[in-house]
């Protein structure tokens, strides 16, 4: 095979791109995998794992490494919306009872380089694919420009999208947006030094009138914290434009008052600049056509509050290995496979897409939901069953029924 074909050509080598990459080798394909970042190098993200995807990192043979970066495992939540506090561990999921909140410039590199040491695997940074290749309707490889301006064109008999929410590859084969639903809410990210949990690490998730903030303990003695509110306040966009901390604090301080979350904040140092979104759309994407394809947040971004990217980012691409390991004539079966490809990613994530749609609206939670909410503090099993939709130890319905259950037995 020349240097210039390949079997696949990625495009973009973050979590989906890398882990792509490292499958595909596994099963003998030639790949080439390409980014326009130069590695390590950090991107805004929710970078969290909750233990079921720790468990597929544990399978692709980087979780040890991961690990010696200092990044610390944390397997407790503590909740809190309105009045109603949830303390409890998630639950276990095949052997793996503990969460990871790696920084992306650990994590990617990390991923890049373990799919690099593939011997079918080659790699190229630094190079921004500006349009593909085609043959009648078929898609045949990409053409781009490297780092000193030059221009190179590579085929290959699949190539594929894993580079992001705003894909540039998406784009070029005018994938169909299935399905978009705006967000309500303007989201800021920091991190800090300094911040103490008392007890074990956990996750500490926060939401009252319109306001969430959800924080993790991350890698560098850090946590990561997220700060969301109404894009349609143009006080407080107004104010984070201006003075990005001065602004985050008063919000946490406002907002979280009637938590200890403000004074433990307040006493943290900002180790690099505030970053936010100003607006997204949890969106869903046709997922693959006549040679390409598209992996992790180019087939569907949503919420942050979710924590789903990884997830998806490693799932999406065993997944489409596997379909492709299974198939010896690509050509003759694009509208098969795209069709199984599609069809097993909604049936594995869209019930945590359309969970996204309704946290993403700055709607007031009915009396139903806050009685819901109640019995999901006051019973450890409800509690394990409502984390244990984060990290697919059950499904959406488990909760329901759980909930309905012990509400029976309350008033019997």
């Amino acid at each position: 095979m020349r240097k210039d074909q390949f079997d696949v050509i990625i495009v973009g080598g973050r979590v989906a791109g890398s882990t792509l990459a490292y499958e595909l080798a596994r099963n003998g394909y030639e790949v080439l995998l390409l980014d326009r970042a130069e590695f390590p190098s950090d991107t805004l993200s929710t970078h969290n794992f909750f233990n079921n995807s720790v468990g597929m990192l544990r399978e692709m043979g980087v979780l040890d490494k991961l690990l010696q970066t200092g990044t610390p495992l944390y397997k407790k939540a503590h909740i809190q919306m309105g009045d109603v506090v949830i303390e409890a561990d998630y639950p276990v999921v095949n052997g793996e009872s503990h969460s990871l909140c790696i920084r992306r410039k650990y994590l990617d590199k990390m991923l890049w380089d373990h799919a690099a040491m593939q011997k079918e695997v080659t790699t190229l940074q630094g190079f921004r694919v500006t349009d593909v290749l085609w043959q009648g309707d078929t898609v045949t490889g990409v053409v781009g420009v490297n780092r000193e301006g030059l221009q190179s064109s590579y085929t290959a008999g699949l190539v594929v999208g894993a580079d992001g929410r705003h894909s540039t590859l998406r784009r070029l084969v005018n994938s169909e947006r299935k399905m978009a639903v705006p967000t309500d809410y303007a989201s800021y990210v920091g991190y800090f030094s300094g911040y103490v949990q008392e007890g074990e690490p956990r996750v500490e998730f926060y939401v009252t009138a319109g306001r969430i903030a959800i924080l993790f303990p991350t890698s560098d003695d850090m946590h990561v914290v997220g700060l969301m509110f109404p894009l349609e306040d143009a006080e407080w966009k107004n104010k984070f434009l201006g003075e990005p901390e001065a602004s985050f604090r008063e919000l946490v301080r406002s907002a979280f008052a009637h938590t200890d979350f403000p004074r433990r904040l307040e006493t943290s140092k900002l180790e690099e600049p505030i970053r936010g979104l100003l607006g997204y759309d949890n969106d869903w994407f046709q997922a693959m056509g006549s040679g390409w394809a598209l992996v992790g947040d180019a087939i569907s971004f949503k919420d942050p509050a979710v924590g789903q990217g990884m997830h998806d980012a490693i799932y999406s691409a065993r997944l489409l290995t596997s379909i492709l390991a299974a198939t010896d004539d690509w050509a003759a079966n694009w509208n098969r496979m795209a069709h199984q490809y599609q069809n097993e990613l909604e049936s594995k994530m869209m019930s945590r897409f359309h969970m996204a749609c309704q946290i993403t609206k700055n709607t007031p939670p009915t009396q139903e939901q806050v009685m819901v909410n109640r019995v999901i503090a006051s019973y450890p099993e409800a509690a394990q069953a409502f984390l244990g939709i984060y990290n697919y130890a059950n499904e959406p319905e488990a909760l329901g029924q759980t909930v309905m259950r012990l509400i029976q037995k309350e008033n019997r």
